[in-house]
């Protein structure tokens, strides 16, 4: 879902297929709901269109075909080998639509000796290491709070779908798209699988401390929590003459950011006295002028009401035909010439499916009423 929002965010016209009565399962996912809405789905799925339809059915298979016929990619989230199964594997639809691109995601990828396993995001987050990494030094391992495997998965998955319509419109030829959550997620590790490959030891929690910088931390201001990111010496001395902890800069120990990296539980706590006499907003407007990155560990209701992000246009309203004015996050990609813009909300079950096939497939309004009353497809009221 998250990367067919981002094409569709962009202008692509998605076509979001689901079963009849039911749908996506996200459509479920909750509370909250809103007015029988899932806020889940709505969060994911703005700027789409919804066609239900049975293609196990034949002529809902024939449906389906009809309008893979007519589309530039082809995006699926299956269990692996499900499509294959039912005809709809990417060797044979790409023999009878050579231009189509079709990208497959999945929790290990489409190779491999664990690509028949079902992924979720809070086992990827397990099995990719992330939770390894994330929480408190002497406690549990925690997931991190937003669906990172998801939505990185989604990520690249759009990447991946522009980078071979880009490759098509030189060659003329579709290909396949194949995402892993698992190796989405395993990119991710960046500096800490070059920890492992080049000292050969395994990263551990850490809490919200760096392991190659410092301080780089959560520290507890008077009013809440404060992050210190202290990426280099220059930074550091400015840090500790804006701080009133000049003798800290000229101490040996500290003097590097190796040295401070190396003697660190001896550096934390003559931080941590002095930041704790201070608001947050404090101590952000003390070290920012300066070059010192700091920030505020904020909540969401802060966050979602900051003036920066409304600037940016990263909160959006739509009208929902039963939801009603619902706010989504805004679209992060800003192009100078082709923005993105939230232009629909997040469709009904169903929505879009009349309209589709008469306008795609010209079928006739009384075909698309049987087809609605034999449950093939699905018509929203």
């Amino acid at each position: 879902p998250y990367c067919t929002m981002l094409l569709a965010d962009m202008g692509a016209r998605v076509i979001k297929i689901e079963r009849p009565g039911t749908g996506d399962d996200t459509r479920a996912w909750g509370p909250p709901f809103v007015h029988g809405e899932s806020s889940y789905f709505l969060s994911i799925n703005r700027n789409k269109e919804s066609v239900a339809l049975d293609f196990k059915e034949p002529r809902g298979r024939a449906i389906l075909d009809g309008l893979i016929a007519r589309a530039d990619v082809l995006v699926e989230n299956f269990h692996p080998g499900t499509l294959d199964a039912a005809g709809l594997g990417y060797d044979r639809v790409a023999a009878k639509h050579p231009r189509l691109v079709y990208c497959s995601i999945t929790g290990f990828g489409a190779t491999g000796p664990l690509r028949h396993r079902p992924g979720y995001d809070a086992v990827v987050q397990a099995e990719g290491g992330l939770m390894s990494l994330t929480g408190p030094g002497d406690g549990d391992p925690y997931r991190l709070g937003v669906a990172i495997a998801d939505i990185s998965a989604g990520m690249f998955a759009a990447q991946g779908i522009t980078l071979a319509l880009l490759v098509r419109e030189r060659t003329g030829k579709g290909q396949f798209v194949d995402i892993g959550m698992l190796d989405s997620v395993a990119s991710l590790l960046t500096y800490q699988a070059g920890i492992y490959f080049t000292a050969g030891r395994t990263p551990t929690r850490m809490g919200n401390r760096h392991p190659s910088i410092a301080p780089y931390d959560t520290m507890a201001a008077e009013d809440g929590t404060l992050v210190l990111a202290v990426g280099n010496d220059a930074q550091w001395r400015t840090f500790c003459r804006v701080a009133g902890l000049t003798p800290l800069a000229e101490d040996a120990r500290f003097a590097t950011n190796a040295a401070r990296v190396e003697h660190y539980e001896d550096l934390r706590p003559l931080i941590a006295r002095m930041i704790r006499t201070r608001s947050r907003q404090e101590w952000i407007d003390r070290l920012v002028p300066e070059g010192v990155p700091c920030a505020a560990v904020r909540g969401l209701d802060e966050v979602l009401t900051d003036p920066q992000l409304a600037a940016r246009e990263m909160i959006q309203a739509v009208a929902h035909p039963t939801a009603g004015t619902v706010k989504v996050l805004g679209v992060p990609i800003k192009l100078s010439d082709t923005p993105g813009g939230v232009d629909h909300p997040p469709p009904r079950l169903g929505e879009h499916t009349a309209a589709v096939l008469q306008s795609m497939l010209g079928l006739a309004p009384d075909t698309i009423a049987t087809l609605n009353g034999d449950g093939v497809i699905g018509v929203a009221e």
